[in-house]
């Protein structure tokens, strides 16, 4: 049997990728008001980091919007770099849906 380096294991349970955002995303986060729903969406993305990437749908060329049943539908897109990595693009709503998909296809290409 071969040993396993405990404080990786255990790393490796706790978070399964690291996050990281753009100043797009981080302006559009700060830019919500409302505390209950910050608190929302940041729980999401912790829950993305364990690895629980909830309702998630394929954009194509490695983009994926994050649904988040709360208030107006916001949607978080990312891509995904380096398998443990996760790049937080930009948000949006139901509203801005087609150009947000849109912004963050620029901002894919950019990173």
């Amino acid at each position: 049997m071969r040993s396993l380096d405990f404080l990786s294991y255990i790393y490796d349970i706790i978070s399964m990728f690291d996050i990281e955002i753009t100043s797009e995303f981080d302006n559009w986060l700060g830019n919500i008001r409302d505390g209950k729903t910050q608190k929302v969406i940041v729980k999401r993305i912790r829950n993305m980091s364990l690895g629980t990437l909830g309702k998630v749908r394929p954009l194509g060329d490695g983009l994926f919007e994050a649904k988040i049943d709360y208030g107006p539908g916001f949607r978080l897109y990312f891509v995904n770099k380096e398998k443990r990595i996760i790049v937080l693009l930009c948000g949006g709503d139901k509203s801005t849906q087609q150009a947000d998909i849109r912004n963050a296809r620029k901002l894919a290409k950019e990173i």
